[in-house]
C-alpha cells in the first residue's frame, strides 16, 4: 500500500510539475529555404543580428523563443545580381500543446517552463520557396529619360517640336 501511494504521488508530481509543450513539442525548428533562381540568403533575428549567411537551397535551425514569453521573429533576405532583393519574414505562433498545461502541465508548465524554453511557440511555415524577379531598373539598360526644358542641352532645342 505504501509503495502504491509513493508511486501515485510521483505520478501526480510529474503531471503537476511538467509542461506540455516542452515535453511534446520542441524549442528549435529546421526551416528549408529555396529560391528560383538560386541566390545568396541572409537570415537575421529581430535585433538585426545576422545568424546565417549562405546560398539557396539551405536548411537553417531557428529558436522559437526570444526570451521569457517572447516569440522569435526572423527575416530572410534573398539577393542576386540582376534581380530585385526580397525580404521574407519567418514567424512563430502559440503551439497548441501549450494549452495542454491547463489540463496536465499545471501552472509551473504554463507560466515558467514553456515560456522560458520557447517551446510554447511553433514555426508557422517550415518551407520558404521564393521566386526572384528580374530587376526592372539597371544603369546598363537603355530607357526613357524625362528632362525639364531647362535641363535640355542647347543643341537639342533646335530639334524640339511643339505639341498641340
Amino acid at each position: 500500500m505504501k509503495k502504491q501511494l509513493s508511486l501515485l504521488s510521483i505520478m501526480v508530481m510529474t503531471v503537476i510539475l511538467s509542461s506540455c509543450a516542452s515535453i511534446l513539442s520542441r524549442s528549435t525548428y529546421p526551416v528549408s529555404i529555396n529560391s528560383n533562381p538560386a541566390s545568396t540568403i541572409s537570415v537575421t533575428d529581430a535585433r538585426g543580428t545576422e545568424i546565417y549567411k549562405g546560398n539557396t537551397p539551405a536548411t537553417v535551425v531557428l529558436k522559437s523563443g526570444d526570451g521569457f514569453f517572447k516569440r522569435a521573429a526572423y527575416q530572410v533576405k534573398f539577393a542576386k545580381a540582376g534581380y530585385d532583393e526580397k525580404i521574407v519574414p519567418i514567424t512563430f505562433k502559440v503551439d497548441g500543446w501549450y494549452w495542454g498545461n491547463l489540463l496536465l502541465g499545471g501552472v509551473v508548465g504554463m507560466l515558467i517552463v514553456d515560456p522560458a524554453t520557447g517551446a510554447m511557440y511553433k514555426l508557422e511555415n517550415e518551407f520558404i520557396n521564393e521566386t526572384l524577379l528580374r530587376s526592372s531598373a539597371s544603369a546598363s539598360e537603355a530607357g526613357l529619360n524625362v528632362y525639364g526644358i531647362d535641363d535640355i542641352p542647347a543643341n537639342w532645342k533646335a530639334h524640339l517640336v511643339p505639341l498641340k
